[in-house]
């Protein structure tokens, strides 16, 4: 094909290309040359690595950046100079085979990169984290490369080899077995680490990996009961990019023969993983670069820690995890009668003078039952629901007497404000409703099975409205949830203000994040208001109305938030639920 029906080709292929581009990401084409590209016909979706994209386009000229967009068939590049964009287009365009099935891509100038919500964080370490470069010398690597040439005695696993030294590290149960030491300790030639780092530290579990080129780790976080802190790795033969993750993704180049010194949050928080692939791709304080990763070989080193984790980071400790089990029937009541119900006595009246408006869905559900339908309020509260609901229907229908409503609360206090209110109350406990089977037409439950402690008790509760209720009748049942964002948008929880929340004088913002023990020596974190939520057993404060603030008196509450689907997996073990 000679060049001007290539270019023929070329342009109008561009035209449609361009068009979807701006579509889906909001990039605008130039027609004249800028030092930012768009690789319009291939992406992430496509199988495109940044990497790759370097391979291909570092030698035009230094990179200033390369992005790619989860789930887009495009990528961008940036050179720090119009000049080497040019030599890029002008040489690659159509021609440069990276694109799906060995087919060329089409480039575009752009005037500017858009935005991604997904950028990998280059620039800093994850709190917690040092590496140390070039920790040992050459020889010193040589040496200790000799340590562990790989044979048959070494166990192979799915993305590499290992060897274990001093204990195992069991990845079938993520923990090591205390009571069982290996005979092959850590090898005397690593002493001299120990003495170069000057800290007070002395492992005794080492263990060795072999990665080959385009192998990896999966995200995880070492075993808090396992371990102490902090962990040491060294990577020995080839250098590698590890990636951090929390709410974050914080890339971070290890060079060969460096030391990372993984310690604190990084060490109990953050989740490392070493993505499978050949080349690695990466940002200096400059350019973009990438490398064709060699034979890596990590010598980790660990201390047994003996007894449990007492760590600060709940989320993921293991520890945390076990001492929650421990909460048994007995326990779990005093939990609750500490944190929920002596709670709401307390509060009874500055709670219910917060609660006026009921929520549309809850009233929608209501609507649908018909003249003579019995409906319970399992947890009713101020009895907002009642109120509301009787003026609905004797409006729609004059003055009859539709629907008979009784509600029930474990609060005397509250119960008080609603008999004052002339509706239909008793007191009793979702565990163990005072009613009897197949009365109920319907049953609302809002916000109320969030306060049991256990697995167990949230099932019972759930299993007594199914019993209360006829066959064919309905139950609508409200917990809070642990995710409080859907489809990129946060809940109300975490939007409201003090513009727009009436409650915001009985609630804190500032809360502590510290534990509190409960009962028994079980601690719980103190969960700030407005916030999302990192435990699913938390305590959640509720700050007193009073003239004084600096006087007010803050009650916590004890909350489960559910996971998503949880609450449906637990009505799917009651069998009388369809």
């Amino acid at each position: 094909m000679d060049s001007h029906k290539f270019i023929k080709k070329v342009t109008k292929k561009l035209r449609r290309l361009q068009y979807i581009l701006n579509k889906e990401t909001g990039a605008v084409s130039s027609s004249t040359p800028t030092q930012n590209l768009a690789i319009c016909n291939v992406g992430q979706i496509n199988g495109l690595t940044e990497a790759t994209i370097v391979e291909a386009f570092k030698q035009y000229g230094p990179l200033e950046r390369v992005l790619l967009i989860p789930g887009k068939s495009c990528a961008f590049l940036s050179y720090k100079s119009v000049v080497s964009a040019t030599r890029a287009f002008e040489d690659a365009n159509g021609k440069l085979n990276i694109a799906q099935d060995e087919k060329p891509a089409y480039l575009s100038y752009v005037e500017s990169l858009p935005e991604s919500k997904n950028d990998k964080i280059w620039d800093r370490l994850p709190p917690g984290l040092t590496i140390i470069e070039n920790f040992v010398t050459e020889a010193e690597e040589a040496m200790l490369l000799s340590l562990c040439m790989f044979e048959d005695d070494v166990n192979s696993m799915k993305h590499r080899q290992v060897k274990h030294y001093g204990y195992e590290f069991r990845y079938d149960i993520n923990n090591v077995d205390k009571d069982k030491p290996l005979s092959e300790k850590i090898p005397q030639e690593c002493d001299v680490l120990w003495r170069r780092l000057n800290i007070d530290f002395r492992p005794d579990q080492l263990t060795i990996n072999h990665y080959k080129p385009g192998q990896g780790i999966p995200a995880h976080i070492d075993t808090h009961s396992a371990f102490e802190d902090p962990i040491l790795s060294l990577s020995l033969n080839s250098a590698v990019v590890m990636e951090f993750k929390q709410k974050e993704t914080i890339c971070v180049l290890l060079p060969q023969r460096s030391l990372a010194i993984i310690s604190g949050e990084c060490r109990y928080d953050w989740t490392h993983a070493i993505i499978p692939r050949k080349y690695d791709f990466y940002y200096t304080s400059n350019e973009c670069n990438s490398f064709k990763r060699d034979t890596r070989v990590s010598f980790t080193f660990r201390k047994i820690l003996r007894g449990e984790c007492s760590c600060n980071y709940k989320l993921n400790c293991d520890s945390y995890a076990k001492n929650l089990e421990r909460i048994d029937h007995t326990l779990a009541t005093k939990l609750e009668s500490q944190h929920v119900h002596e709670v709401y006595e307390d509060i009874a009246g500055h709670f219910s003078d917060t609660r006026h408006k009921p929520w549309p869905n809850v009233l929608d559900f209501l609507k649908t039952f018909k003249t003579g339908s019995i409906l319970v309020d399992i947890g009713c509260g101020n009895g907002k629901y009642f109120g509301y609901n009787r003026e609905i229907f004797e409006t729609i229908v004059a003055r009859i007497n539709l629907i008979f409503q009784v509600g029930m609360d474990r609060s005397f206090k509250l119960n008080e404000l609603c008999k004052g209110r002339g509706f239909e109350i008793f007191t009793g406990n979702c565990l163990n409703l005072p009613l009897k089977n197949n009365t109920a037409d319907g049953v609302i439950s809002i916000a109320v099975i969030h306060h049991l402690a256990t697995k167990e008790r949230r099932l019972k509760a759930l299993t007594e409205i199914t019993r209360i209720l006829r066959p064919g009748g309905l139950a609508l049942i409200y917990v809070w949830a642990k995710q409080q964002m859907k489809n990129q948008e946060k809940s109300t929880y975490i939007k409201q203000d003090r513009k727009n929340r009436k409650s915001t004088d009985e609630e804190i913002r500032g809360a502590s994040t510290d534990e509190i023990f409960v009962v028994d020596g079980i601690s719980l974190p103190v969960h700030i208001n407005r916030t999302d939520f990192n435990h699913s057993d938390v305590l959640v404060p509720w700050k007193l109305k009073s003239e004084n603030l600096s006087k007010a008196q803050t009650f916590l509450r004890f909350y489960h938030v559910f996971e998503e689907g949880e609450l449906d997996n637990l009505c799917e073990e009651i069998p009388e639920i369809t």
